[in-house]
This record gives C-alpha cells, structure tokens and sequence, in this order.
C-alpha cells in the first residue's frame, strides 16, 4: 500500500506517487528554507480557508471543528517551530494536522485550494504587513521632521547645486522638502498598499476551482479590502506586478534616504564642519586613531543599494512567459523582506539622530554667503532700485564677483565704488547703489525673510508649510490606524468564527 502512516505523514510529493525519486535534499532545503518568513500569513489562511469550507458545506462541522483544534494545538506549540518540524512548507498546515488527526480527517482542508493562491495569499499578506510597518515608519520621520522645521526657521545654511554654493536656505526649508519626499513616499507606499490587499484565495492555480468556494468570505476573514477579479490575474506565477511595485517603491524612498545620508556625512566632515554626530552613530578606525567615521548614515547607502538590487531581481526574475516564473519569486521576495524590514530600521535612525545632532549654526550662517551666495539680491536691488535689466544686472554682478575674486576681496569688501567699477566695464554706466543698499541686499537673513512667497524659507511661510504638510500626516496617519483597526477587526472575526466552529463540533 502506497498510502502513507499519518503519523509519518511526509507529504503529497512522496516518492511512489507521481514520483519515483526522492527530491534532492539540497532542492528540499532550499525551497523549505524561503517559507517562515510567511509561515504567519499562511497559518491565518489555513485557518479562514477552513471557517470557509464549513460555512460553505464543504465539509462538516465535526471535521472543520478538528481541524480547527489542531491549529490551536499547533499555535500553543509555536506554529513557527511546529511547521518547521513536520516540513512540507506551504502545506505544513495540512502535513501537520494529518499527523495529529490522519488523512481522513486532515486530507479534507486542502479541498478547492492550490499552492498557486497558498503562495499568492502569503506572499500579499507578508507584503501589506511590509508596507504598513513602512508607512508607519515614513510617518514617524515626516513628524520628527516637521517639528524640528519649526525650531529651525532662522538655522541658516548654503544650498547647493552642481556640487557648488548656489543660495542660502534654512534648516527648516530643506527639512520640510525632505518632509514633502517622504510625503510622496506614503502614497506610493499607500497606492502599493491598496492594490495588495485584494485576495486570491479560491483562484488556485489560475481558473478557480469547481468546488462552490465563498471566495469574498476568505478575503473578509484574512482582512483584505477585495478579491480579485480574475482568477489568472490573482496568482503571482501569471500576473506579478504587484512584486514589482513594492520593491520599486521601497528602492525609491531609500534613493532619498542616502541621498539624506550623504548629506549628514558631508555636513560632518571638518571640511564643511556644519554638524556633529552623535557617537553611538560612529566608530573609529583601526590605524587612524583621530578618526571618527560617521557609520550609522554609512550603512543607510548600503542598504539602498540593497534596495535597487531587490527591484532589479525581481524585475529579471519574474520576466518570462504566463505561468513560467514560479521559485524566482520567491527570491525576489526574501529581498524584499530584508529590504523593507531594513528602511524600517533606517527610517527609525533617521528620526533618532536628527533631534540630536549637534548644529554649528554660526558657522552654517557665516558659509551661506561668504561665497556670494547671496549675490542674486544685489542684482536684484539694481533691478528694484535702479531700474536695470535683469541681464544687465546679472552680467553687472557677475563681473564684480571676478573683480573680488581676482583681488582676495570676499562679499563683506564690496563698495559702491567697486560694484560700479563693474558697471562701467559692462555699459559704461555707475550702478548707483549706496553702501546700506548693498550691505542690505547681501545680508543672508534677509535673502531668507524676503522669500515670503508660497514655498519659500522666510519663517511665516516656512510655518505655514509645515501645519500643510503636518495636515497631510494627520491625515495618512489615520489611514494607518483605520487600516490597523480593519486588519485587527479581521482577526477578532476569524478566531470569533473558529469559535463558533468549534464550539458547535464539540
């Protein structure tokens, strides 16, 4: 008899049955060691796929009452430990429960099921768990971000373009543009979620099954929004992009982040001086005993480049032709895991180490306009005061800034003689300003107060920005919690309807 002890029940891909050898132990290792990351969402859906059957009157009450009890059994043993024990990966919900209860009983929970929608179901619900701990922490950044916008509207520092001093900024204007990226990371993330949480259970493998499946009351029970429409689209070996989305949304936020991190290991250095940071964010070198390598932002970039590297395995491995990439999603998967769990961290570092940086601010003040940052003003003062061209003002100035620098001279030198020395070079005519006049137009803290227009860094405007975008958070903040209290209302059902189940069948 080909028919398996229970109690030594090694699964449905025995040899004997289709097969006549063995899978390789190296090939069974392998395939088992990319399952407990989703040994969580796979047990839910052992658990709501069985509720169903009985609802449905696919199998009876006393049998859906044992199986249920078996799960229970499986969850005070760990279901973590108790899967990997008896094996059979996707399917060690059922190779359990027919050890403990024997095939006639726990043969009956496989019924109108594949491991194409066992996978696709796990892999949703690891997924949207992914990307509520993502969004949570986004939120958690753009909060510490907003706040210290407001306590840095007057911390002055160069902005830059092309690697060069181009205006001056404040801390909160830059920290607020970084508040507004994370923005936009939220609705990927959100939009992500959104399309995720929709169920394939009942699809099986592609076209359903003929059994009378309750396909909405599975997708209720698990927490998700909706099911599928299509039973092809519902399963990743046919239709992926939702695989694809996730990983380039999380490759993009992490774009963000080492560009962040770069930002604060630059600002570090004594070069720029503009920042210190703290020493849990550090270590020293082995041979360079003065050295203190800012380590903490280091390890961001790594990990963004691990991020790319996940988008980009995911974008290769599951290209092929309708139903051919099977495993290699698996692999784009378990990047995806570590990937997430890693901005997860990176986020939380972000928010930790901002508030305690240490801000040279007089120094940050001195560079944003000792090399002439602010010198669009004092063009902009012969446009106001003088009724000049601007392209004349700007090749007045611009011819200055040569005079200066050909001569030591820097920003705090500048005359009224000296600015229509240039003048007279470029149209032969005096610019006409006074000293207030150019002191006035090169001050930085009055390059900052004059932007008051919509987006710019004077205080007010910088204020107003911040209660918008602080506005926005309430607001995505509370699709997080309804989200919560949607997914922690489905699990309160679920076991409520095991209850009942077992209660009935006792």
């Amino acid at each position: 008899m080909l028919k398996q002890k229970s109690s030594e029940y090694r699964g449905f891909r025995n040899p004997g049955i289709r097969m006549k050898e063995e899978l390789l132990p190296q090939l069974g290792q392998l395939y088992g060691s990319r399952i407990p990351t989703l040994i969580p969402a796979i047990h839910a859906f052992d658990k709501a796929h069985i509720v169903m059957l009985v609802e449905e009157g696919l199998i009876t009450g006393e049998v859906g009452s044992a199986l249920l009890k078996g799960l229970r059994k499986m969850e005070s043993e760990g279901i973590v430990e108790a899967r990997t024990r008896v094996g059979g990966g996707l399917h060690s919900g059922e190779q359990y429960l027919i050890r403990l209860l024997g095939e006639d009983i726990g043969g009956r929970m496989h019924v109108a099921r594949s491991s194409g929608d066992l996978s696709s179901v796990s892999m949703n619900i690891t997924q949207r768990e992914k990307l509520r701990r993502l969004m949570r922490a986004v939120n958690g950044l753009r909060r510490t971000l907003i706040g210290l916008a407001r306590e840095h509207t007057d911390t002055i520092l160069p902005g830059y373009s092309f690697g060069q001093q181009a205006q001056p900024m404040t801390l909160a204007h830059l920290w607020l543009s970084w508040a507004a990226t994370l923005g936009r990371d939220f609705e990927r993330l959100h939009g992500a979620y959104t399309r995720v949480n929709h169920s394939p259970a009942g699809a099986a493998i592609m076209v359903g099954s003929e059994f009378p499946v309750n396909r909405d009351r599975t997708a209720e029970l698990l927490g998700f929004d909706d099911v599928h429409e299509n039973c092809a689209d519902a399963i990743l070996e046919l239709t992926n992009d939702d695989s694809l989305e996730v990983p380039a949304a999380v490759s993009i936020l992490y774009h963000s982040l080492a560009k962040w991190a770069d930002d604060l290991i630059q600002w570090s250095t004594i070069e720029y001086d503009f920042v210190e940071v703290p020493e849990r964010y550090c270590i020293t070198s082995s041979i360079m005993m003065q050295k203190k390598n800012v380590i903490g932002p280091a390890e961001v970039k790594g990990a963004s480049a691990e991020a790319l590297a996940g988008y980009v395995a995911a974008y290769h491995g599951l290209k092929g032709t309708t139903g051919m990439p099977v495993n290699e999603r698996y692999v784009a998967c378990e990047m995806l895991w570590k990937v997430s769990d890693s901005a997860v961290r990176d986020l939380g570092w972000f928010a930790d180490l901002l508030p305690q940086l240490k801000i040279n601010k007089a120094h940050m003040r001195e560079q944003s306009w000792i090399h002439w940052a602010t010198v669009t003003d004092l063009a902009g003062a012969l446009v106001t005061k003088r009724d000049l061209p601007w392209r004349t003002a700007h090749q007045v100035v611009a011819i200055m800034v040569r005079l200066c620098e050909e001569r030591g001279l820097g920003p705090a030198d500048v005359t009224p003689g000296l600015l229509d020395e240039a003048a007279m070079l470029y149209h032969e005519q005096p610019a006409g300003l006074d000293q207030q006049d150019i002191t006035a137009a090169l001050d930085p803290a009055r390059f900052i107060a004059a932007r008051t227009l919509r987006g710019g860094p004077a205080k007010q405007e910088s204020l107003r920005q911040a209660a918008v975008f602080e506005k926005a958070l309430d607001a995505h903040e509370q699709i997080v919690s309804g989200i919560d209290a949607r997914l922690a209302a489905a699990a309160h059902n679920l076991e409520q309807a095991i209850d009942a189940i077992v209660t009935r069948g006792a």
